[in-house]
């Protein structure tokens, strides 16, 4: 054992481990990078956390930096749970829930609670958490929150960052700070402290003062955005001051999270579910901007294309057999309604359908929960795609989050169906119609060079046709190593580089996960990626999309 796992080992009272295998574990998440980390920390307490965070300063204010990045159960795609320093690992302590509040409703938890776990206590208590992504089951609330994770329910109830009230976060020094929002006067107060807190407060408000007009003139049309650090709510008009929406995406890279405070949602179990079959994307489109424009909006436009339903046809003939008939439609449209009010839920769901009878061939809606499971089988059936393989060809993660205004949806998969002529390659599209955010993933051979070649120019093209259509490269899984460098094109390089100055301020050494989201270029990641890629280490829960 080294002798930082020798002295992290006599300071915290979790576990230290330097093991080939533990590393080797590790060394992957749900990407196609590969990194292997120095050492596997499990904290115990968010005391542990900031042992380890105090040593590592200590350790880079003498010209030793020791990378360190927080890890919950390595489901992320574009690489932000891998590091080649220090890796803390969540879920095997700091996994409970800490406080509820069932007047409110507000939950606080540890980072490393299985989201999947929490969501089912809520609900024994009537409340729940809406933004959930389908990753649910095998992910963690940190990740969620690293990530501004969302899913089927985001076109009504937002993405998580708009359910996390505050945070505990341990900053890079080992400072413990707790976020919400603050009136300017205590912003004052914070402004004056002598501490590694007042410094951050300090800079980063007179950042945001110097770049007013720049912050204020970017905006994107799209329903949703995880990319970049969000820099846009932190200081109001009224002066209020809230550090959490930035911390809330930042994916460990500007400090460390060990609890979190959620707002949550009365659950209302029962639904009207509609599948509608349209002919083509347009008119789709049609449908999901008029359901989006409804008083009351859908709790779920979810959709699967007919290219996806031809191909699970293929892969598992009897997986969607009597559910949906040949010849498959384009577009598979899920829209569901969870209104409180049944009087309420009825009236919308029929409000749904005269629209539907507008642009779809057909429509059926179902209410009783066994028929409306089955037709979420239409839609959970991309997981059929993800576990595929074709020879030693995977469906690799690598363009699968791009979202764009919904009125370009059309325009969108018209463009990514020729580009996959153009490489050859099969294309089966699913996810979140009403948001115009699509998941996709080409069948590669990452031991092929050519392969590995082809995948790059495909990340290249896909994400300059994103940005044309006036999107985001991520509207839920966030940047990583992947999407990374693509964010100076996507905000400008003069945004860019006040994201790289907030980084600074809160991150002077650059210990916290580097090589995530910021300063993070294409020639840096090409060598990270595996010669093969495998989903095995979540086979027990069979990953979903």
């Amino acid at each position: 054992m080294s002798k930082v796992a020798q002295y992290l080992q006599e300071h915290v009272t979790g576990e230290v481990m330097s093991s080939v295998d533990a590393r080797r574990y590790f060394s992957t998440d749900g990407s196609i990078f590969s990194v292997i980390p120095s050492l596997v920390v499990y904290p115990r307490s968010e005391n542990d956390v900031r042992k380890i965070a105090r040593f590592t300063w200590q350790l880079a204010e003498r010209g030793r930096v020791v990378p360190m990045t927080a890890r919950g159960a390595g489901t992320d795609q574009g690489g932000a749970a891998l590091g080649e320093g220090l890796m803390l690992v969540f879920p095997a302590h700091l996994n409970r829930v800490v406080e509820y509040n069932a007047k409110t409703g507000v939950v606080n938890v540890e980072p490393g609670i299985n989201y999947g776990k929490l969501q089912q206590t809520l609900k024994t208590h009537g409340r729940f958490l809406p933004p959930f992504p389908s990753s649910i089951e095998y992910s963690t609330i940190g990740g969620a929150v690293a990530n501004n994770a969302s899913g089927e329910k985001s076109v009504k109830y937002g993405d998580t960052r708009q359910y996390v009230r505050g945070l505990r976060v341990v900053l890079a020094n080992g400072e413990v700070i707790e976020t919400g929002r603050i009136s300017k006067r205590e912003l004052n107060k914070k402004l004056g402290l002598s501490t590694f807190e007042g410094e951050i407060y300090r800079s980063l408000d007179a950042l945001l003062e110097e770049n007013k007009q720049l912050v204020e003139s970017i905006k994107f049309k799209v329903s949703k955005n995880s990319a970049g650090y969000d820099i846009w709510d932190i200081k109001r008009k009224d002066g209020s001051f809230d550090l959490t929406p930035l911390f809330v995406g930042s994916q460990g890279t500007l400090g460390v999270i060990t609890e979190i405070m959620l707002d949550t949602e009365i659950f209302h179990p029962e639904t009207h579910l509609i599948l509608a079959e349209f002919d083509t994307v347009k008119q789709a489109e049609e449908a999901a901007v008029e359901l989006r424009a409804m008083k009351e909006q859908p709790s779920a436009i979810e959709m699967v294309d007919g290219q996806l339903l031809t191909l699970v046809e293929e892969l598992n003939p009897n997986l969607l057999k009597d559910m949906i008939k040949k010849p498959f439609p384009a577009v598979a449209m899920l829209v569901e309604f969870d209104d409180g009010n049944e009087r309420s839920q009825k009236k919308n769901a029929r409000r749904a359908v005269k629209i539907l009878e507008k642009h779809a061939r057909s429509h059926q809606m179902e209410t009783t929960m066994a028929k409306q499971e089955m037709l979420w089988k239409i839609r959970h059936s991309s997981a059929a795609i993800i576990a595929h393989s074709e020879g030693n060809s995977k469906a690799l993660p690598i363009i699968e989050d791009g979202i764009v205004p919904l009125d370009k949806f059309d325009e969108y998969l018209t463009e990514v169906y020729a580009m996959f002529k153009r490489y050859g390659l099969r294309v089966a599209v699913w996810g979140h119609a009403g948001d115009a955010n699509i998941h996709l993933q080409p069948f590669l051979d990452l031991s092929q060079i050519g392969d590995r070649q082809k995948a790059f120019r495909l990340v290249d093209e896909y994400y300059d046709l994103v940005l044309s259509l006036g999107g985001s490269t991520s509207g839920e899984h966030n940047d990583g190593r992947l999407r990374g460098p693509y964010l100076s094109k996507m905000f400008g390089p003069e945004l860019y580089e006040v994201f790289q100055k907030v980084k600074q301020i809160f991150d002077p050494y650059g210990a916290l996960n580097p090589g995530v989201k910021i300063n993070v270029t294409l020639n840096d990641i090409k060598p990270l990626v595996r010669s093969s890629y495998s989903l095995e280490h979540l086979y027990d829960h069979m990953p979903r999309s």
